[in-house]
């Protein structure tokens, strides 16, 4: 036993190293918007009092992220005055000096060791047979390499440049801290990450409903339900406690200035539109594409007046406020209901039947994706929030190993288009190739003997990505086409991957909602 745990961790510890390498390769590779984005932000911060830090405007790239981001930026910039001090003047607009290349690399390179280290937590919660010697049937080891090799975590925080791999140590680590019953530090960690990005309120209710209902109450009747009695205002008090500290160290110092509107109104931008520059892969790139077909439809049938479309229907980007064109124009508001109904169903399941831990992995997985379908100016790069807790199931069941392939597959290809440089192209090509067949391979021998993990129809729907990934990042550019409709890839990325997204989303819906025969007596926390 003793042996077996020198020899996990001795592996876990080669895989975080030399992923660490692979990072520092890709020190001088290209980099998005994003890392002019957070050079900005280490020079307001470290610059400017902190009165103005919400008002600051010199750069377009504005600073929107909550007041924790903000002193994590101010903390960073301190040692970047060491690297670079003109990376720190907030009138320098687009710096990259080699050197603050360097620093910026590098502090997102080292701020993974939280990452590293909820993965740890995170494997040392799942199950390895006894006595098993194989170390790809290891569910421990898979779930290691699925995690720290994650392809879309790489090419966005390392060559697109982010700071994810930081924010998802926290989610993570939380995740781990419930399934090992520490819930007031899983709440803890997760309140930070909220002050960190507020893209995590995705999340929130699952986090909400579960600890109201599997640790405010502490007994079920026999029957599964609900002992009302057993509510512990305590434990409730604790939990308040523990958030209202977390937003009080926060947004204190912006409440006492009375700029808490400000910060808000920095934190949700409704004006920037329904969707990204990149379309994400949800039902919004579905109603786009119907938008498009109807508006072509009606101006080939003489239906519509081709000079009174706006002009972003028919072009690329989607970049700001849209109107469509035949279709209802989508508002916020709308967005958020849609978002609220397509979560309630994975909430009140985790409310009515508890799971435990796993279930409210199964209910946060839901939430990041019910978010991620139907919210407003959703992110590419969000379904990640998915992909990698959904790591976590995938080595223990079957069902869920094909989901994540699924699911990882097409979510990993929608990234595709932030990295658009040919020098980049062979990098994505051959890191997700690697990634998708160690996947494939390792959760197939994993789940040996228990029926192949994707249906016929799975396997034909990814078999058509290889075409779609083939003609978009290969035949498209070196056409005639490339110059009179540039945006094609760009749809047909979207909207290709938009349905195996939505179908990984009904699968883990029909997964959460399917009756158990027995009806749990207890809590499994």
């Amino acid at each position: 036993m003793a042996a077996a745990m020198v020899e996990s961790g001795s592996c876990f510890f080669a895989l975080a190293l030399g992923v660490s390498l692979l990072k520092a390769l890709f020190i001088n590779a290209y980099h998005s918007t994003d890392f002019e984005v957070h050079r900005n932000w280490l020079a307001i911060t470290h610059s400017l009092p902190v009165s103005r830090w919400y008002y600051e405007n010199t750069s377009e790239w504005t600073l929107d992220y909550p007041p924790l981001f903000a002193w994590f930026e101010f903390s960073l910039s301190n040692i970047a005055q060491y690297f670079d001090k003109n990376m720190l003047v907030v009138e320098n607009l687009n710096y990259a000096s080699p050197t603050t290349i360097l620093f910026q690399r590098l502090s997102v390179i080292f701020t993974d060791v939280l990452f590293i280290y909820a993965a740890r937590e995170c494997c040392s919660c799942v199950r390895d047979q006894k006595g098993n010697r194989d170390i790809l049937s290891r569910p421990s080891f898979v779930l290691a390499v699925l995690l720290l090799w994650n392809f879309g975590l790489l090419i966005v925080d390392h060559i697109h440049f982010q700071y994810n791999g930081f924010l998802f140590g926290f989610l993570l680590l939380s995740v781990a801290k419930h399934m090992q019953s520490r819930h007031l530090q899983g709440a803890l960690l997760f309140a930070i990450l909220l002050n960190l990005k507020h893209i995590y309120l995705y999340v929130a209710p699952a986090y909400g409903v579960f600890l109201l209902r599997s640790y405010c109450f502490t007994q079920d009747n026999s029957d599964g339900s609900i002992r009302w009695r057993s509510f512990s205002l305590c434990r409730l008090l604790a939990l308040g406690s523990i958030v209202v500290t977390v937003c009080a160290l926060s947004f204190g110092p912006f409440v006492a200035m009375g700029q808490v509107p400000q910060v808000l109104s920095r934190l949700f931008p409704f004006k920037r539109g329904l969707c990204h520059a990149y379309w994400a892969p949800n039902v919004w790139a579905l109603y786009n594409i119907l938008d498009k077909s109807l508006t072509t439809l009606g101006i080939g049938l003489k239906l519509l007046d081709e000079t009174k479309l706006p002009r972003a229907s028919m072009t690329g980007g989607l970049v700001q406020e849209f109107q469509h064109s035949v279709l209802p124009s989508v508002s916020p508001s709308i967005t958020l209901v849609c978002t609220l109904l397509s979560i309630l169903p994975a909430v009140a399941s985790i409310w009515l039947r508890p799971r435990g831990a796993r279930g409210f992995l199964r209910c946060l997985l839901l939430c990041a994706l019910g978010s991620f379908m139907f919210g407003w100016h959703v992110h590419e790069k969000a379904i990640l929030i998915a992909i990698l807790p959904l790591s976590l199931l995938a080595v223990e069941s079957r069902e869920d190993a094909g989901i994540f392939l699924v699911l990882t597959t097409t979510g990993h290809y929608s990234l595709f288009p932030l990295l658009f440089t040919p020098a980049e192209l062979p990098i994505k090509f051959a890191l997700m190739l690697t990634f998708t067949v160690f996947s494939f391979a390792a959760l197939g021998r994993i789940h040996s003997g228990q029926g192949s993990l994707l249906r016929p129809f799975e396997v034909v729907y990814l078999s058509g990505l290889v075409a779609v990934a083939v003609t978009c990042e290969l035949i498209f550019p070196l056409s005639p086409w490339q110059q009179k409709l540039p945006f094609l890839p760009l749809l047909v990325t979207s909207v290709y991957t938009s349905v195996g997204v939505c179908y990984s989303f009904l699968r883990l819906y029909a997964s959460l909602l399917r009756p158990r025969q027995q009806v749990h007596k207890s809590k499994q926390l």
